[in-house]
């Protein structure tokens, strides 16, 4: 263990655990509102050193993106905040100490705090299912993504080489776990990305290709309504995805995933979308967690019982003061969340008033492929072309930095013209029969809304007012 970070030690010591959209923008808001307080040190503690823009995730994994051109470097945010890569392996809530571990060295770490932000966002949950967690790939991550789009060019590579009818049947078949907002973008992107690919593949037939998408719910998308959910039903079946309703996923092996029907599909490919839970490492840290493992806090984000101890994001369960139920763990409400919390802390250094945590859904959105959306906004439905536009304009404009836009521009623009990139980087020894999961990774919120976007170090606070 290097032992505990001593610098600055006379200050007080504001420790934020996450770099996920809830993490990183109390981080932001943290430096605008203390920026007369020098006294006051913030600290960001995430397992990677950069931010991902999760809505565009299922486009890197369908070949769209590149993926360098939704990522962006903490540093380059966070002008005042000390930034340390680390695993968090533990939280003494009792002494006000956090444990890390270095992703890459292994070196263990101790950092004190007076204030602290719980943000350390959701991980994979595989339900306990067997075989699922060795066989299926996650959509949790950049690498997830990445790894999503080698494995189906390796497919198609292999069975390019296949003479055997049944092999190539095997290979050609991709199974999607959970028919929400992840499930159904990365269904949409991966059939597009597959389709156009064949081109090259002259050999592959399109007939030959199965995108399976098994959703436990009687409707998709049930995070919108019963017209948009139909509506992508419909658009996905029409494009040759098959579609199962209240099926789950009851077993996977690296040859087949096995249905709660009984059907057993042969196939090599299974992404896993159906399902978070909050970061394990909140377990056993003497808080009052609900059903799914978030922690419990109070309208103003602070932990009952624990001064000073906020949580917000995925990993907190945050109640409508004026209903009484839980806010969804979505991005729209982790950066608001976020800004609140950075509030709240600031009042406890005598800069501003403390304020509860009260907002209403913009809408959501939704990208299908082949030029196809849905979105609801403030009550509002639109569906195919039109909420495609307001998708891609949207998430667009949120992105952070103009180099990022300029370029995520150039990708779409080049993928209107050519056929998409069919380069395997990293991953052209990918082997069927070995193991492939992704590890989990808690500092990533997912997205199932628009995001106000408000982490660029510009002095005006971007904000959506109508939108996911």
């Amino acid at each position: 263990m290097h032992g505990q970070d001593t610098r600055d030690a006379g200050a007080s010591r504001i420790v934020i655990l996450g770099g996920g959209f809830a993490g990183l923008n109390t981080a932001a808001h943290l430096e605008k509102l203390l920026r007369k307080r020098p006294d006051v040190r913030i600290t960001l503690v995430s397992k990677d050193n950069y931010s991902l823009f999760t809505p565009m995730r299922s486009e890197v994994a369908g070949g769209g993106i590149e993926p360098s051109h939704i990522v962006n470097p903490i540093r380059g945010f966070l002008k005042r905040t000390q930034f340390r890569e680390g695993l968090v392996t533990s939280i003494d809530l009792e002494n006000k100490v956090i444990e890390t571990e270095h992703p890459q060295s292994h070196d263990t770490s101790r950092v004190r705090y007076d204030r602290l932000v719980l943000a350390l966002g959701s991980v994979t949950n595989y339900r306990g299912l067997p075989g699922v967690r060795e066989n299926s790939f996650g959509l949790k991550t950049m690498a997830d993504a990445q790894a999503v789009r080698d494995h189906a060019l390796s497919i198609l590579e292999q069975a390019d080489l296949m003479e055997s009818a049944e092999e190539r049947a095997c290979l050609l078949t991709f199974v999607i776990a959970g028919g929400g907002f992840s499930g159904a973008e990365l269904c949409g992107a991966l059939q597009d990305f597959v389709d156009r690919a064949l081109r090259l593949y002259p050999d592959l037939h399109r007939r030959e290709i199965r995108i399976i998408l098994a959703h436990p719910g009687p409707r998709l998308l049930p995070e919108v309504g019963p017209e948009l959910a139909e509506y992508a039903r419909v658009e996905l079946m029409k494009r040759g995805v098959e579609i199962r309703l209240n099926t789950k996923v009851q077993s996977a092996t690296d040859h087949s995933v096995t249905l709660d029907s009984g059907e057993e599909i042969t196939t090599h490919t299974l992404v896993w979308t159906a399902g978070t839970a909050p970061s394990p490492v909140l377990q056993g840290i003497g808080c009052n967690l609900d059903k799914r493992g978030a922690i419990t806090v109070d309208p103003y984000l602070e932990v009952p019982g624990q001064p000073g101890v906020y949580a917000l994001g995925d990993c907190a369960c945050i109640a409508d003061p004026r209903t009484g139920k839980p806010y969804p763990p979505t991005a729209q409400h982790a950066i608001r969340e976020a800004k609140v919390a950075a509030r709240n802390i600031a009042a406890s250094f005598g800069v501003g008033e403390r304020e509860q945590f009260v907002f209403d859904t913009v809408g959501q959105l939704a990208v299908l492929g082949h030029r196809s959306a849905v979105a609801e906004l403030r009550g509002w439905r639109f569906s195919g072309f039109p909420a495609f536009w307001m998708w891609r304009s949207v998430y667009w404009s949120k992105l952070p930095r103009i180099e990022r836009q300029i370029r995520v521009a150039v990708d779409w623009t080049l993928d209107m013209v050519f056929p998409p990139d069919t380069v395997q980087i990293g991953s052209g020894s990918i082997a069927l029969e070995a193991d492939h999961p992704a590890p989990d990774h808690p500092d990533h919120h997912d997205h199932h809304g628009l995001l106000p976007f408000d982490v660029t170090p510009a002095p005006a606070t971007a904000d959506l007012t109508a939108g996911h």
